[in-house]
């Protein structure tokens, strides 16, 4: 069965969403996920749902808050560390 290019397209975003984690090591951490059902997504040798689909958006989600904290906290690190100098 051939991939229509929708699904393609959604295989090949998946596989940018996971390279955003941090490769697939590091998303099937975050998605709870073993690392060879992610590569058989991303090959699209097991076709994924909906599910997994919004499982990535909210880890996403979740990435970015975290990520958002953290360059707070260097905001705030450099800013102190410019009125002091």
């Amino acid at each position: 069965m051939t991939a229509t290019s929708s699904e393609q397209d959604q295989r090949e975003h998946f596989a940018y969403c996971v390279q955003v984690f941090g490769g697939v090591t590091a998303a099937s951490r975050r998605l709870g996920i073993d690392e060879r059902a992610l590569r058989r997504f991303i090959s699209g040798e097991k076709p994924f749902g909906t599910r997994l689909l919004e499982d990535t958006a909210h880890a996403l989600q979740a990435l970015i808050a975290e990520a958002t904290a953290a360059e707070s906290q260097l905001a705030a690190m450099l800013a102190g560390q410019s009125s002091t100098t």
